[in-house]
């Protein structure tokens, strides 16, 4: 069904009855809504019979202080609308909630902390597209989905109460947060009372990422060997076929904890370890030591080895990608962005926590020692693994996703490989940003979101 754009205007008190609402008689005509006689109204999971009144002069939808208090809509909001003849049933929205982490209620400009700005571009973004977006915490959940107690951006920042949404995107940034009982049963919830679409419903561990895609045969090109590590056996099989393999923390993020093993000459081993600041070198003399000095870490750390690559380089600094790959309007996966990152001094991780910095791809290849004909398809050969990547992981997972930012890495010989993906790409950009500046990822999120409501 095509939806319209409309202005939302909140009458004064009295002005309209409760169920009434008024609507242009060529809008009311062209979507073929009939007056003077109840129709459902749905916003959300907010239900309610009204009698549209048809206007001749009117560009907007005016609803009573009522409907707009059940609603927990503020003045100035714009919607879309879908009439569906068969069942009588006017569908506002699209409502959109997203989960994050934690609220500062003390901090009014700032109550969801560094992501406050992402949070003002999604409002701002809403209010362009026509949809209503509101922010919700784990503890905003807790008696379940009768009781929704969150924030929308009206002017300055307020709770209030809100109906179910149609999407909710998931923003938690822990997996403690987001495997609470509370949290859990939320999002059953409100996928099978409501049908409510839940997207990035899930972190994604190394382990998990690697054993999905290599069940496809045509992603196997990127994917180096790579296991959950299961001890000094394993940490053997490894070092015997490749002389550098990584450590990775399976539920790891930022670089934390990676630790990086070179085979030497004679027999003896060196280990790296990311740390907060910089890193830790150690000599051992022979595998066996090396393992015993491991041990620790490993008792309370699942570990995921994989193959070493000898990466690309810009002045002896490792070089990788991330591409931040989304879906588009029409529910595919599409290319938002792809950066460079290019490892900092003394670190072999290119993450920005780490003293990583960004470059253009462009930028990165050209100064690096690959021959001249790669250098010339890198961006596009990187794109092109980036989608055929997202694709697989919604071919082989049973979980949700909208966006997923997927780590590339490309050898001195041109080959790409895939190092990561990441179901919570960062959000925290700091960016400056002009008053009306949304980016194009934040665009994108509302298209989804639209795209799975129907509008």
């Amino acid at each position: 069904m095509p939806s319209i754009k409309l202005p939302i205007r909140i009458m004064n008190p009295g002005v309209l009855g409760d169920s009434d609402i008024v609507l242009g008689a060529a809008v009311a005509k062209r979507m073929k809504i009939p007056s003077q006689t109840p129709i459902r109204m749905l916003f959300g999971s907010f239900e309610h019979y009204v009698r549209v009144i048809p206007q001749s002069k009117t560009s907007t939808l005016r609803i009573s202080p009522y409907l707009a208090g059940k609603m927990g809509l503020p003045p100035q909001t714009v919607l879309r609308l879908v009439y569906t003849p068969n069942s009588r049933t006017l569908h506002l929205g699209p409502v959109i909630g997203v989960l994050i982490s934690r609220d500062y209620p003390g901090n009014p400009e700032r109550p969801f902390g560094q992501i406050t700005a992402f949070c003002r571009e999604m409002t701002a973004a809403g209010q362009k597209q026509g949809a209503f977006v509101y922010f919700i915490t784990p503890e905003g959940i807790e008696q379940g989905v009768s009781s929704i107690r969150g924030w929308l951006l009206d002017k300055t920042w307020r709770t209030a109460e809100f109906p179910v949404a149609d999407v909710y995107y998931n923003r938690l940034t822990s997996r403690k947060l987001e495997n609470k009982p509370s949290v859990q049963h939320f999002m059953r919830e409100v996928k099978s009372r409501y049908r409510s679409h839940f997207f990035n419903e899930k972190y994604l561990d190394k382990t998990e990422v690697f054993d999905a895609l290599q069940k496809d045969g045509r992603l196997v090109r990127y994917l180096p060997e790579s296991h959950l590590h299961r001890g000094l056996a394993s940490l053997k099989s490894m070092l015997s076929k490749y002389p550098v393999v990584f450590l990775k923390p399976v539920k790891g993020s930022l670089g934390k904890g990676i630790i990086r093993i070179q085979r030497m000459p004679g027999g003896s081993f060196i280990s790296q370890t990311t740390q907060e600041y910089g890193i830790r070198k150690q000599n051992h003399d022979n595998l066996t030591k090396l393992h015993n000095a491991l041990t620790g870490k490993m008792k309370s750390t699942r570990y995921q080895i994989q193959q070493g690559l000898q990466l690309i380089e810009v002045a002896k600094r490792p070089v990788d990608f991330r591409a931040l790959v989304q879906k588009n309007s029409h529910g595919q996966w599409a290319v938002t962005s792809v950066v460079a990152r290019i490892a900092g001094s003394q670190h072999f991780v290119s993450n920005l926590a780490r003293g990583g910095t960004l470059s253009t791809v462009k930028e990165a290849v050209d100064r690096s020692s690959l021959p001249t004909a790669i250098k010339q398809k890198a961006g596009v050969r990187l794109n092109k693994a980036a989608l055929e990547i997202a694709q697989g992981m919604d071919d082989q997972s049973p979980a949700h996703f909208g966006e997923l930012g997927i780590d590339l890495a490309m050898d001195q010989s041109g080959r790409i490989w895939l190092l990561e993906v990441n179901s919570k790409p960062s959000k925290n950009d700091n960016t400056p940003l002009g008053d009306n500046k949304i980016r194009p990822s934040v665009r994108r999120l509302l298209d989804y979101a639209s795209y799975l409501s129907g509008y």
